[in-house]
């Protein structure tokens, strides 16, 4: 069993059974006052400051207003839109008023914002602007308990008069109109709450099911920020970058979980589109992010090398191959060579600054990627590149981490030890269990899920996994995702997608080999890099699924493939592949919002794929329909080929 002993930092807050966000956030709001900023937002071009003075005032008038609508303790509010001052406001507000937060992804599909609503009982839903409005008068006559739909942004709004609407200006007047009358009730509000009062309500991504909705205390939210900041601790003059979706429990963990106990400036993107150029502009301290971000990152860079002179990319090679070998060495805990320091400094002079500095990263502590896989290739990358890169494990019931990489102890092929208080053991069919004050109280609604997930204080995760040689946690896979190989060892089909998505031309895959002969693979390509590489090549196509059944581009596929096969077991190896003629999208049901692969679903869906990848065919014949984001539905006919990985094919 692993173990981290509780030991606090100079400086840190006394989390009591009578501490809540609220309270705490109110406290640091009048210790900065108006002389610190508490947020940024750019907009128009200009970088807008927030500070903690208004943030407070701000607070207050939609909590008053929102009671003035009937806010009562424990009802719901929804929340849905971009990462924006407002966003935290209301949810701010709603815990102070006594509510629960609840929030949705904005890209959610209208029966997944039904569902939600409708399960989590809310009473309140506050929409960004248009797009939102419209998806929740399109759900609320299925949704009996919501009362008021509150929207920000005035664009497209100027004709809706529906008496269910308010804007948020209008809640804010109720509020300061509230004020004015009872000067003293958001500050008793505030004071009535307790630490073991529900704060947040998240619903969880569904990889099998519908999403289950758990339930975290104001005490889970500030003891795992406490114990994540006695690891790396940070400071109120750092900068942190909120563009990752709030629905997320990673983004909660940073933005509020953290961000108030230590008080520094959160800073919101002018738009998603312009969220990597803004990340870049800010320069934060501390990041985290999905592995996902980090691998757009891997391949924006790897793109730029493709598409460079003959000189940038011999100084790229280089500058590279010495960065993999002194980071080797600081993962072996061997020191480095005089000679190798002084080529690691001018390859730090020449390459690494620059390449921190277009990705943003030039000041980043601590970067950390949670809630999926991410393969060893990118961490070497990273590390060779000076980002001190960690992975965490964790999941939205134990708020969102419990393990966490040390610095100067990392290993790629770990998620680390355990951040104080908390405990990890494992338990039978090597299942992943946690204990912490940081642990759920229970799923909505769902008590028999609950009894499942809880036993004597255990979290049962649904991760396996083992406790290394050094103490460090590695996780293997979901349970239900282990694949047992043709020689009866247990495999990670997670690793290998994430070792095929270190190449710049594949955008996702999907692993299938469990109790099969072999393993084979369905790989979705990435587009923009793929389409550039077969422009270079003087090959055209006009379509994703002209592009994906270019003979050419299989054998590029294929050389990425005998590239990750060189260093997997034998009966590991990827023996046959496809590429599918789409991408798996979140929208068709293959990815969870937080993109990861709904295993079951996806294997179902392209049985007919996979079982030809199993026969000694070459091509597959389909017809099939493409969904559309603004609801077209496109019928296409295409020829999949079935392609064997030859030895030798990354030569």
């Amino acid at each position: 069993m692993l173990a981290a002993d509780e030991q606090g930092i100079k400086g840190e807050i006394e989390i009591t059974s009578d501490l809540t966000l609220p309270k705490l956030f109110v406290s640091q709001a009048k210790k900065f006052g108006d002389s610190k900023v508490a947020m940024r937002e750019k907009e128009y071009g200009v970088w807008l400051p927030v500070t903690w003075g208004q943030y407070l005032e701000s607070v207050k008038q939609i909590t008053l207003g929102l009671v003035s609508l009937g806010l009562n303790q424990g009802d719901k509010v929804i929340m849905i839109g971009d990462n924006r001052p407002e966003a935290l406001w209301t949810e701010m507000a709603a815990m102070c008023g006594g509510g629960v937060g609840v929030w949705l992804f904005q890209d959610c599909l209208m029966e997944e914002v039904k569902y939600i609503v409708d399960h989590s009982d809310s009473k309140f839903y506050v929409a960004e602007g248009q797009e939102e409005v419209d998806k929740a008068l399109a759900i609320r006559d299925s949704c009996p308990k919501l009362e008021k739909i509150i929207w920000d942004d005035p664009k497209g709004m100027r004709h809706y008069d529906d008496p269910m609407l308010i804007s948020l200006e209008e809640v804010m007047r109720l509020g300061r109109e509230k004020m004015a009358a009872e000067p003293d009730l958001f500050d008793n509000l505030v004071s009535k709450l307790k630490g073991e009062d529900i704060a947040l309500l998240f619903y969880t991504s569904g990889t099998t099911s519908l999403p289950k909705g758990a339930l975290l205390t104001h005490y889970n939210m500030l003891t795992m920020g406490q114990n994540l900041m006695r690891v790396d601790p940070c400071t109120p003059d750092d900068d942190f970058v909120s563009y990752l979706p709030f629905a997320w429990i990673g983004e909660q963990m940073m933005s509020i979980s953290c961000g108030l106990q230590i008080g520094y400036t959160i800073n919101f993107p002018e738009e998603p589109e312009t969220s990597q150029s803004n990340v870049r502009e800010i320069g934060p301290h501390v990041m985290f992010a999905p592995p996902r971000l980090y691998e757009q990152f891997t391949r924006t860079v790897q793109v730029k090398y493709l598409d460079s002179s003959w000189l940038k990319r011999k100084t790229y090679e280089l500058g590279m191959k010495i960065g993999y070998h002194n980071a080797e060495l600081k993962f072996e805990k061997k020191p480095i060579p005089f000679l190798w320091k002084i080529l690691g400094n001018l390859a730090e002079w020449s390459l690494f600054s620059k390449l921190r500095d277009q990705l943003g990263l030039s000041h980043v502590r601590h970067a950390y990627t949670g809630g999926a896989a991410m393969g060893p290739d990118h961490f070497r990358f990273f590390h060779a590149i000076g980002v001190n890169l960690k992975q965490i494990y964790g999941q939205t019931e134990i708020a969102g981490i419990s393990v966490v990489h040390r610095d100067g102890d990392i290993k790629f092929d770990t998620v680390g030890t355990p951040i104080p208080r908390t405990e990890i053991k494992i338990g039978e069919n090597d299942e992943i269990l946690s204990k912490s004050p940081s642990v759920f109280v229970g799923y909505y609604k769902s008590p028999e899920e609950t009894a499942k997930a809880l036993i004597d204080g255990w979290l049962y995760s649904g991760d396996t996994g083992f406790i290394d040689e050094d103490g460090h946690l590695v996780v293997f896979d979901r349970s239900k995702d282990v694949m047992i190989l043709s020689d009866g060892r247990k495999f990670s089909p997670q690793f290998l997608e994430a070792r095929l998505k270190f190449s710049p031309y594949i955008r996702e895959a999907l692993i299938v080999g469990n109790n099969r002969p072999n393993v084979t693979a369905i790989i979705c390509i990435d587009y923009n890099t793929v389409g550039k590489w077969t422009e270079d090549h003087g090959i055209n196509y006009t379509s994703y699924p002209e592009l994906s059944q270019i003979p050419q581009v299989y054998d590029l596929i294929m050389r990425a493939i005998g590239d990750v096969n060189k260093s997997i077991p034998e009966s590991a190896k990827i023996r046959r592949f496809a590429n599918l003629y789409k991408e798996f999208d979140a929208d068709d049901d293959e990815l969870t919002r937080t993109r990861k692969i709904r295993r079951a679903f996806v294997e179902n869906r392209y049985k007919s794929i996979i079982d030809m990848l199993y026969s000694d065919k070459e091509i597959l014949h389909m017809d099939t329909t493409i969904n559309y984001e603004d609801g077209r539905v496109s019928k296409i006919k295409v020829d999949i080929r079935l392609q064997d990985v030859r030895e030798g094919g990354s030569k």
